[in-house]
């Protein structure tokens, strides 16, 4: 099967002599105009494309190419471009291959020469692709159903939900707002035998209490003013699967017991009804409060809290699990570049240094949160602090990753210093103590504009 080749471009002479040339290796796709070219740019299955520069002839200094040349590659992040020019401007080709373009080409075109760079484009495409094949697999081995971590505290965490998806008792999860309650209950869910049912979530916080009773356990025709027909809740929606009670230390008191009720009997009453519902439904409850508290202040059924209470599932704070602030952050860079079609920026070191030194206190959801509001405001292709949100006065606190010769006159200048103060200033005596000669010492002193204090 033929490689997918685009060409943009409007020269009747260089189409016809690209195509009936290149036709025997390829599958070319011509497109002669700018809409042309985005709309198959847009659906991104062309490894490679050719693009004239020279298309957009009245703009001189071939600013609006080069714009077009940044829209090809925003369009289509994948496509390995080649320029090709009658400009033999050298900041022209610069721009071109700093923009993302893999080579830029004078005319006339070498046919010869274009079809050995065609052939590396297509074979870094390929490459790019099986690494990418590769990292995904990577982050998949670090994780569990999309709960990703290599920290001791997140291996803990993957061992208890393997374990708690072996059976159907009811699990609760605790742990602060953002640190991937939802994930580990359907982790558990994906895991266990009810996996192929449905997965049922329900935030008992987001819902008024009046509407409440009727979400969870549905309703019968006539039950109240507009209900003009049957309702299915969501503990019948999830029979036979898992049901996610997300902020269950916001369940108004009146509805805990009847959630009591269901534990203890497997069945429940639709609103307005009189018949018992036999259901078969796993619950996995959550919570960021303690329930324990509740139950002291009476606003949470003790006997409930021990029923839902069977196995306990503690998530870490992100700041307690710092081994896995850069895999994640890397993670969530790829999947949000993808997701949103745009080529990978990197981290620059500050921002890295930034990201491990910082607290989190919305933990996961505000470290994937920061790194999509770093997409959406830059299109280079590094992201520093101050584009992850992080203000100036954080950033002079990072510091970058030292070189190991920096490292090493550090040490080199700080032990002289130590010397010197040990000796007080006598250079023979601190040449002595640092086993080396005076000479040596006085070009130390020299190098690091240490002078002799008198």
């Amino acid at each position: 099967m033929k490689k997918k080749l685009l060409i943009i471009e409007n020269q009747p002479c260089l189409v016809k002599k690209f195509r009936g040339t290149l036709k025997y290796d390829f599958e070319v796709h011509i497109a002669r105009e700018v809409k042309e070219a985005k709309k198959l740019l847009a659906s991104g299955i062309f490894p490679a494309a050719i693009f004239d520069l020279d298309i957009f002839s009245f703009s001189h200094n071939a600013r609006q190419g080069l714009a077009f040349l940044e829209e090809i590659l925003s369009l289509s992040p994948c496509t390995r471009v080649i320029v090709i020019s009658n400009k033999s401007d050298k900041e022209i080709a610069a721009k071109a291959i700093a923009l993302g373009a893999i080579d830029f080409f004078l005319k006339p075109v070498d046919l010869h020469v274009l079809r050995i760079i065609l052939a590396r484009a297509f074979k870094i495409h390929e490459l790019e692709q099986i690494d990418l094949q590769l990292r995904q697999q990577e982050h998949q081995m670090r994780g569990m159903c999309d709960m990703i971590g290599i920290s001791p505290p997140m291996k803990k965490v993957f061992k208890l939900v393997r374990l708690a998806a072996e059976y159907d008792y009811p699990v609760l999860i605790t742990g602060k707002t953002g640190t991937g309650k939802e994930l580990a209950a359907k982790a558990i869910h994906q895991l266990s035998k009810r996996a192929s049912k449905p997965f049922v979530t329900i935030n008992c916080g987001a819902i008024p209490e009046n509407l409440l009773e009727s979400e969870l356990f549905g309703y019968e025709k006539g039950a109240f003013t507009g209900a003009l027909s049957r309702k299915i809740g969501k503990f019948e929606q999830a029979n036979h699967g898992t049901i996610f009670l997300d902020e269950i230390g916001e369940l108004p008191f009146s509805l805990q017991v009847k959630l009591l009720r269901f534990l203890q009997e497997s069945t429940i009453e639709r609103l307005g009804g009189t018949q018992t519902v036999p259901l078969n439904v796993r619950i996995i409850s959550a919570t960021n409060v303690d329930l324990e508290e509740g139950v002291k202040k009476g606003i949470f059924r003790e006997d409930l809290f021990y029923r839902l209470n069977v196995i306990q599932l503690t998530l870490p704070e992100l700041k307690e699990r710092s081994e896995d602030i850069i895999l994640l952050a890397q993670h969530f860079l790829i999947e949000e570049s993808q997701r949103i079609g745009r080529r990978q920026p990197t981290f620059s070191t500050d921002a890295l240094n930034a990201m491990v030194k910082y607290e989190w206190p919305g933990n996961v959801r505000e470290l994937q949160n920061r790194i999509r509001r770093a997409l959406a405001i830059t299109r280079g292709k590094i992201i520093t602090p101050l584009d992850l949100g992080f203000d100036e006065s954080f950033q002079t606190e990072t510091q970058r990753v030292p070189t190991l010769r920096e490292a090493r006159e550090k040490i080199e200048k700080d032990v002289i210093q130590w010397a010197l103060a040990l000796s007080g200033h006598n250079i023979s005596l601190a040449a002595r103590l640092l086993d080396i000669s005076r000479p040596t010492l006085h070009g130390l002193l020299k190098k690091y504009d240490l002078k002799k204090k008198k």
